[in-house]
């Protein structure tokens, strides 16, 4: 069976529709973000080379880099949801005849759930990340494509806010409180920071338009 990242959009989309759970909502999110990074290695490329950005080509070639190496990350944590998700509705499947069944199971589900909070936290990171580097194709990349900037932040904050429901959504499910509270602390501050840098890049774009 071949990998996600390796389908059509059209297949993706079909299947994102389709009745089985898994491509879901964090996978879109995976997706949100890698465009987001896609696109400000766009204007990356179309700025790196231009006699008139001359003075930012050594910026523009680092970010190039960076987004080129944050997009292969949220590539991969497409099929790492997918991963996770299936891992847990196989714990959920377990038998539960006996309280010793039913205490094995409840184990593997908690670590389960653990894995299942992490996952799309780290997607929610990485679209963070992706947010911060639209800044720099927003402030110095080519203005003939300085919307495509505007689009990376907002797919980017898309991808955050979208990931951000699925860490929530699994820890509310956790027993181990402490672990769900500190993800929890660590998703509020990624989401505050987001929020605030996304609205200024957004402005920076449209002030260039």
């Amino acid at each position: 069976m071949s990998e996600i990242k390796d389908k059509s959009v059209q297949l993706f989309l079909d299947e994102l529709a389709g009745k089985q759970a898994t491509p879901g909502g964090g996978s879109a999110a995976a997706v949100m973000g890698a465009q987001a990074a896609a696109l400000t290695s766009m204007v990356c490329n179309l700025t790196i080379g231009k006699p008139k950005y001359a003075e930012v080509e050594a910026k523009m070639q680092a970010l190039l880099a960076e987004s080129e190496a944050l997009r292969a990350t949220l590539i991969d944590m497409i099929k790492a949801d997918v991963e996770v998700f299936d891992k847990l509705m196989a714990c959920y499947g377990l038998p539960k005849s006996s309280d010793d069944e039913k205490a094995l199971r409840t184990l593997q589900i908690q670590a389960v759930l653990k894995e299942a909070t992490l996952v799309p936290l780290e997607c929610a990171k990485a679209c963070a990340k992706a947010i911060e580097l639209s800044r720099v194709a927003a402030e110095h990349g080519n203005l003939g494509v300085i919307s495509d900037a505007g689009v990376a932040v907002m797919a980017a904050y898309a991808g955050l806010k979208s990931a951000a429901l699925n860490v929530q959504i699994n820890a509310a499910s956790l027993k181990d409180r402490a672990f769900a509270e500190e993800r929890l602390a660590e998703l509020d501050m990624l989401l505050q920071a987001g929020e605030q840098a996304a609205e200024q890049i957004y402005r920076i774009v449209r002030d260039k338009l």
